[in-house]
């Protein structure tokens, strides 16, 4: 067995935006990074893409790390190409089954073969909350695939919306968690408020139904930066005198107050003070915790 300073681990993802696992390669020798691989994962044979070489942690997980099979050959990705034709199939097929049971509010998303064909997963989503009872239509699925050992795996909205792909609420070409994003964050209207983002439904609301995504993405920037900006509606003392915050430019740090007899003015933080004494009073960070 080779010492952990010669052990070469890679990172695997087995669909274009999906979570990377970790694997042993050093068998194999030299691995590059967009290399196709073979590996046995608990939905059976896989084809994955080989997304980075890492240095082995000091601590490897219990039992290590599995070894990659093999380098991927022109046979394996051919018979993918094979499998991938039947998993469309798979989804018309199953669609039909909804259908002429009558599920309403089941929709099969997709469907995915192993590379030996000996496991099948089903995507679906449904548009209630409730447990369905999907009996009827595991029993009709299994006569379909009677030699496949098949896997049901629900799908939220976030999820079908990521494995769907297609434009972004935003008017991005390709939707930011099929382009990039491998784990949701937990996403609440506070991280709007806080950016002083419209709260119409439209403006918070991705294609899943659910509030964007990227309302995260420069929140701790505006939780840093209004640190020290008064509060709308407080009272601060300017240049040209005492007046009433109406307005704030987060990110660059600007002030409009509202002045007797002066109209409406804008100051950096830095020309203001409240107008009881002390520091302006900040907005405090919203807990993230809270989702």
């Amino acid at each position: 067995m080779a010492s952990d300073t010669n052990l070469l681990i890679v990172g695997v993802r087995f669909s274009k935006v999906g979570k990377i696992y970790h694997y042993d390669a050093t068998h194999l020798g030299t691995v590059e990074v967009g290399d196709r691989v073979v590996v046995e994962t608990t939905r059976g044979w896989q084809i994955g893409e080989v997304a980075q070489i890492v240095a082995p942690p000091a601590h490897p997980p219990e039992g290590g790390w599995k070894p990659i099979n093999r380098l991927a050959t022109p046979r394996d990705l051919l018979l993918r190409q094979l499998w991938q034709a039947k998993e469309q199939q798979a989804v018309y097929l199953c669609t039909q089954k909804v259908t002429e049971l009558g599920l309403s509010g089941v929709k099969v998303i997709g469907a995915e073969y192993s590379l030996d064909g000996t496991h099948l997963a089903i995507l679906y989503s449904s548009d209630t909350e409730e447990k369905q009872d999907l009996k009827a239509f595991r029993q009709a699925v299994q006569k379909l695939f009677p030699t496949v050992q098949i896997e049901y795996r629900l799908l939220g909205p976030r999820d079908v919306a990521k494995y769907m792909g297609g434009m972004g609420a935003c008017g991005l070409e390709t939707r930011c968690c099929s382009k990039f994003l491998t784990e949701f964050n937990s996403i609440s209207i506070r991280m709007a408020k806080e950016q002083d983002i419209s709260l119409t439904p439209a403006e918070i609301t991705g294609m899943c139904g659910r509030l964007r995504c990227c309302l995260i993405y420069e929140y701790e920037q505006y939780c840093e930066a209004c640190r020290d900006l008064p509060k709308r509606n407080k009272r601060v003392l300017t240049p040209a005198g005492e007046g009433k915050v109406v307005d704030l430019n987060i990110l660059i740090g600007k002030v409009r107050v509202e002045i007797p007899e002066v109209g409406v003015r804008e100051f950096s933080k830095e020309e203001i003070k409240p107008a009881n004494g002390g520091t302006p009073s900040a907005k405090p960070p919203a807990d993230k915790s809270k989702g």
